[in-house]
């Protein structure tokens, strides 16, 4: 049978309930894949962490990574919280570098609700993890049935029970009767980065209505900001004032220019006003084409982590973020 390492970090998947306080983690990796029953597959199984996932953070996700690539195994189940999930995935995506499959899972429902749904994330993530055409897909997040790959998933809802989406390229597959069904083969995957230096800032700063770009300002001159993730309106636009900063930014700061939309692509040549897209790039600014603020802030750092110039990471936005 395939063995699968398993690494347990907190979340919901992880928490009950406590009278007068509410749900925290209390529930340990063996408790979660021993309530599953028998399984066709071996299962190593360690809590490497017990915290709500709005705490992650890359030095927890370093040794959870090194600890799956120790267990000689033929898959990795990471278990974690939703909250910040897809960029825990998309992070292993990046620096990942084994072909065995590497799953992200979590829950919406705690343990003390109705139908908690992490029992059966979990089993999917198993069967995901264990099927050799997992391979060489990267990272992939299996919730509620869905499977996604950790490029394009996000978490567009609070609470529902579908809160994950892959818009708009769609899920890459789907789990039946403890099967997994690929409805597209698996593209080729750049090389795994290897950044360590995690030090240091990366802001997020979403412009809008009536932006002067004074928080954008702010946000690049405090101790430790190493790079700047500006979430722009529509397909990669900021306001004039905004603009101005970003001018005066490129030359001691890499700013990457993302949509705050959360799904389509920043443009490079079809507007040319000032704060438009052109006007951006022509400043030195680098747009993110198809990732998120959030995925573009994940590959910034772990670019920088690495040691990369400015011109690696143009190059690095163009190969990853773009369909080309």
């Amino acid at each position: 049978m395939p063995l699968i390492a398993v690494a347990t970090l907190g979340g919901t998947i992880s928490m009950a309930p406590v009278p007068g306080t509410g749900a925290v983690p209390r529930i340990g990796a063996a408790e979660l894949v021993g309530a599953l029953g028998e399984l066709p597959m071996d299962v190593r199984a360690e809590t490497l962490a017990g915290i709500g996932s709005a705490s992650m953070d890359f030095a927890t996700l370093l040794r959870c990574r090194d600890w799956g690539l120790r267990q000689d195994a033929d898959g990795f189940v990471v278990v974690q919280g939703t909250d910040t999930l897809e960029e825990t995935a998309y992070f292993l995506d990046l620096c990942w570098p084994s072909e065995i499959p590497v799953v992200v899972t979590g829950a919406m429902r705690n343990a003390g609700l109705l139908s908690p749904d992490g029992p059966a994330n979990l089993r999917n993530a198993l069967t995901v993890a264990a099927d050799p055409r997992s391979r060489g897909r990267g990272a992939l997040v299996t919730l509620n049935d869905d499977v996604h790959a950790a490029r394009w998933v996000r978490k567009a809802h609070s609470s529902h029970l579908e809160a994950f989406t892959s818009a708009p390229a769609g899920p890459l597959g789907m789990v039946v009767e403890h099967a997994v069904h690929y409805f597209h083969p698996s593209p080729p995957r750049p090389p795994a980065l290897t950044g360590e230096d995690f030090g240091g800032l990366v802001p997020v700063v979403e412009a809008g209505l009536d932006d002067s770009g004074a928080v954008l300002a702010h946000a690049a001159t405090q101790p430790g900001v190493r790079g700047i993730v500006l979430a722009a309106t529509g397909v990669g636009h900021v306001s004039s004032g905004t603009a101005d900063v970003v001018a005066r930014l490129v030359g001691s700061l890499p700013v990457v220019v993302a949509s705050r939309t959360g799904a389509g692509p920043t443009l490079r040549s079809t507007y040319g006003f000032h704060g438009s897209e052109s006007s951006l790039i022509a400043m030195g600014a680098t747009m993110a084409g198809w990732l998120d603020a959030r995925k573009s802030r994940i590959l910034l750092r772990t670019l920088l982590a690495s040691g990369a110039g400015r011109d690696e990471i143009e190059r690095e936005f163009r190969s990853r973020g773009d369909l080309d």
